[in-house]
């Protein structure tokens, strides 16, 4: 790898991880449904009830997308340092692991920059499962004296 391109890693990973913050966000809002369900569920009303329940079920994706994004910052850090010589030898320790497939494993490597771009759509997919988390939290606030 060269230079350029173990900066391109290192603010790949520094774009990842700047994610952390809405990250923390998807998991309070998580935390805070699952806390009023088991506390006050018998006492809200039907479209609360089932607001609360979609935040916490929305909840396990985007804690899955958080997953992957350490994921990512892992490996994008490792190929930044050096740690990781080449991307042949990231597919293949992903291989190894079980995470990439013998049929997804391509005889060469995939660009940087395909894995940049998808880390980016990894990240914008996390940013849409917390904003829906955000907006059936605020339906379910909204309707919680609807009874």
């Amino acid at each position: 790898m060269t230079d350029n391109d173990r900066a391109f890693c290192t603010a790949t990973a520094s774009l990842l991880r700047a994610s952390g913050t809405i990250a923390a966000w998807g998991l309070a809002l998580s935390g805070i449904s699952m806390t009023v369900l088991a506390l006050t569920g018998r006492s809200l009303s039907l479209t609360s009830c089932m607001g609360f329940g979609a935040v916490v079920i929305v909840g396990v994706l985007e804690r899955y997308l958080a997953l992957r994004i350490r994921l990512d910052i892992g490996l994008f850090d490792a190929l930044a340092q050096g740690t990781l010589p080449s991307l042949a030898s990231l597919d293949g320790a992903l291989h190894r692991l079980g995470v990439l497939e013998v049929s997804q494993a391509p005889a060469t490597p995939r660009a940087l920059d395909a894995r940049v771009v998808g880390a980016r759509h990894l990240m914008r997919r996390h940013g849409i499962a917390v904003v829906c988390q955000s907006a059936l939290f605020l339906l379910a606030l909204l309707t919680q004296d609807l009874q």
